[in-house]
């Protein structure tokens, strides 16, 4: 989508859902993650629409997008799908690249690990077990 037409027909959209959307519910706070596939170049309005996390797509690098949104959001995402077709040594190491990516948990800021878009149906369910254990593993010593 061109920019200009992104804001119009999809951002200014997705801010009046966020801004109409349940934000506690019996003292609990509920949070909000907004999604846009390709849309690393409008990370940072996206950040601003009032939602709490930014997921990203496989496109985004982390590290950068971090450095955009700083703390005013969270960030989920961004594995490659195409990552789990891979051995387990190989999706480990993918997973470890992109932990280190990110960095160290720090007040305010967070990644939650996904993928940077759906999941195919031919993923094996043994390489999803082998990215969910390297995640565990892996992403222990970056929250000390």
């Amino acid at each position: 989508m061109a920019d200009g037409a992104y804001q119009a027909f999809s951002l200014e959209y997705m801010r009046q859902v966020v801004q109409q959307l349940k934000k506690e519910k019996d003292g609990v706070r509920i949070p909000s993650i907004v999604f846009t596939k390709g849309g690393g170049l409008w990370l940072e309005q996206i950040a601003d629409i009032g939602t709490d996390a930014v997921g990203l797509d496989w496109t985004v690098n982390l590290k950068q997008a971090r450095a955009l949104v700083g703390s005013r959001v969270a960030l989920q995402g961004n594995l490659d799908p195409v990552v789990l077709f891979a051995n387990p040594d190989q999706i480990r190491a993918e997973v470890s690249k992109l932990l280190n990516s990110f960095g160290a948990h720090q007040p305010g800021s967070g990644h939650v690990f996904n993928l940077g878009h759906g999941i195919s149906q031919f993923t094996p369910p043994e390489a999803v077990s082998a990215m969910v254990e390297a995640v565990h593993e892996l992403s222990r010593p970056l929250h000390r």
